[in-house]
């Protein structure tokens, strides 16, 4: 029997609207999609860029009223800055987002999605 081996993964965000959360992946950040479950009103989707893949599930909106938390993905990057002056003429960043160095040795750059789950973008030093 063969080692078990860990490749990859693929998070799932909880989004209000399908449909809404693959345009402003696909028109904002410069994802693909690589698939839905209905072509015209999904409830799950996937969608890529490079070498990661992250799903998108509807979650009913009773569950938003009760202020569920809402994931933070942390995405390892090369050319940090070349994606932060990508994204920034796409109207994604809050006002005070920027490429910072932190103490734990990272480039990094950090905002929420329409869904308020959390993106940082990210390379060691």
């Amino acid at each position: 029997m063969s080692k078990p081996y860990l490749y990859q993964i693929h998070p799932v965000l909880p989004v209000q609207n399908v449909l809404a959360a693959l345009f402003y992946y696909t028109q904002r950040l410069g994802f693909t999609i690589a698939f839905a479950d209905d072509p015209k009103n999904p409830t799950y989707a996937g969608i890529k860029r490079d070498h990661i893949e992250i799903h998108l599930q509807w979650h009913d909106a009773k569950e938003w009223e009760s202020g569920f938390n809402t994931p933070m993905l942390r995405i390892v990057t090369q050319n940090v800055e070349a994606l932060f002056e990508e994204f920034k003429t796409k109207d994604v960043f809050h006002e005070s987002t920027k490429v910072r160095e932190t103490a734990w040795n990272t480039k990094e750059f950090a905002f929420y999605d329409l869904n308020k789950n959390g993106l940082t973008f990210y390379s060691d030093l």
